[in-house]
């Protein structure tokens, strides 16, 4: 069964200030800064703080040993004026209404900064993966999927994988949903296996995005990236495909990382010779001569950090202990407001995830369109326009920048806002 709500002033409440600061008022602060640099309509900014709409079911599970659980599973779509809402599912303990908004307002900006024709959705289920057998996974990802099935579709609200889901995930969405509507309709998720329309280089895209940005601000700063030293937060696709990336281009990786610790070496690791966590998961340490402690790796003095794992890993209480030089966001929302002010405040540049890591919703879109036109296009190909729109997306960000003497979150933000702002008062507001 599904609930719908639309928001309330209910989310504009405070949290304590003892509490973490949540994905949705760390959007909320970023939207409301950008607004306050340039000139756009208050109201268009009032209806952004809000998603359109939070959808939340409940899922029963059959388990393999044939008791049923219940889960929660939730699908915010943000804004949807540039086109139809777009965004990742996510299995994890944590997930929540509050997240998913957070996340779906990252997305609507996301796509905004890259000039994709869509709009900002997020959404999962609470749930640690690792807990469920494979058939488990399996059930309920079709379940939910059901669940969901009148507000997704390929001109509507367009999934892909997040944290705990993959390819696979998005096949059996894909499946579910096709069987319902009596058709194969690829558009309905992205992120698939390639077999059945997904796009070749999707995997690898938010981290190639990271990789190339990562050059740019590099070059932009003028750290020659054969001198240049990086460290590495989370050894996952992103953090890994980054990694391995500088590592070939010629700059020295000197630590990555998973939930274990660090593998580390000054003089530069071999990155190919370290599994990722999907390639061998929570193996970094064990493939590492010298190894450090998780906090050890945002406290190395190299010229960029590049934190690829979870959001809120840089807060308040440790951002003191940044030594870097420059801060590629790989993950989403892993700087809070309260962090990211006082690395600005000190010199130390941040780049947004939602240029940083764009390539996987940009990729996501090359494959829409390859679903939609039925034609597949190479990985070489795949590469190259997601090069092109980087390199675009990173030039428009860089001259706001430049114009109003910001900082990239910023610059990125007004990118973005600009164009949403812009899309709305085209339409108007119905009735």
């Amino acid at each position: 069964m599904v609930s719908e709500t639309t928001a309330t002033a209910e989310d504009t409440e405070s949290q304590p200030t003892e509490l973490p600061e949540t994905a949705l008022e760390t959007a909320r602060h970023q939207l409301n800064q950008a607004a306050s640099i340039i000139d756009v309509d208050p109201n268009v900014v009032e209806r952004l703080n809000y998603p359109a709409a939070v959808h939340e079911v409940t899922i029963p599970l059959e388990r393999d040993d044939g008791t049923v659980e219940m889960y929660q599973g939730f699908r915010a779509q943000h804004d949807s004026v540039r086109g139809p809402y777009k965004g990742g599912l996510r299995y994890h303990p944590e997930v929540s209404r509050e997240e998913c908004i957070g996340l779906s307002m990252w997305m609507t900006w996301k796509c905004a900064v890259m000039d994709i024709p869509f709009g900002g959705a997020k959404g999962g289920i609470v749930v640690d993966p690792k807990d469920l057998s494979d058939a488990e996974t399996e059930r309920l990802t079709r379940r939910f999927a059901n669940e969901i099935r009148n507000i997704i579709g390929p001109m509507t609200d367009i999934p892909a994988p997040d944290m705990g889901t993959g390819a696979q995930t998005m096949a059996w969405i894909m499946d579910a949903y096709s069987v319902q509507e009596a058709e194969t309709t690829p558009g309905v998720v992205t992120g698939k296996p390639p077999v059945i329309g997904g796009s070749k280089g999707r995997e690898e895209a938010p981290g190639r995005s990271v990789a190339i940005i990562s050059r740019e601000v590099l070059e932009y700063y003028d750290y020659p990236l054969e001198d240049a030293t990086v460290a590495v937060q989370g050894f996952g696709s992103v953090g890994a495909n980054a990694a391995r990336l500088l590592d070939d281009w010629g700059a020295t990786v000197v630590a990555v990382s998973d939930v274990n610790g660090a593998a580390y070496d000054p003089g530069g690791l071999d990155t190919r010779a370290i599994p990722s966590h999907d390639e061998e998961p929570e193996a970094v340490t064990t493939y590492a001569d010298e190894t450090i402690g998780n906090e050890a790796v945002f406290e190395l003095d190299v010229d960029l950090l590049v934190p690829a794992a979870v959001g809120n890993v840089i807060t308040e209480d440790n951002v003191a202990d940044i030594q870097a030089d420059l801060v590629v966001e790989g993950a989403n929302g892993p700087t809070t407001f309260t962090a990211d002010s006082i690395l600005d405040e000190r010199g130390v540049h941040v780049i947004p995830d939602i240029l940083a890591n764009a390539g996987g919703v940009t990729v996501s879109y090359f494959e829409w369109l390859q679903d939609i036109n039925r034609r597949a296009w190479s990985r070489e190909r795949v590469n190259e326009e997601l090069e092109t729109e980087m390199l675009a997306a990173w030039d428009a960000v860089r001259q706001e920048v430049e114009t109003h003497d910001v900082s990239w979150r910023d610059g990125a933000y007004i990118v973005a806002l600009s164009r949403i702002a812009e899309a709305h008062e085209s339409r108007g507001l119905w009735p």
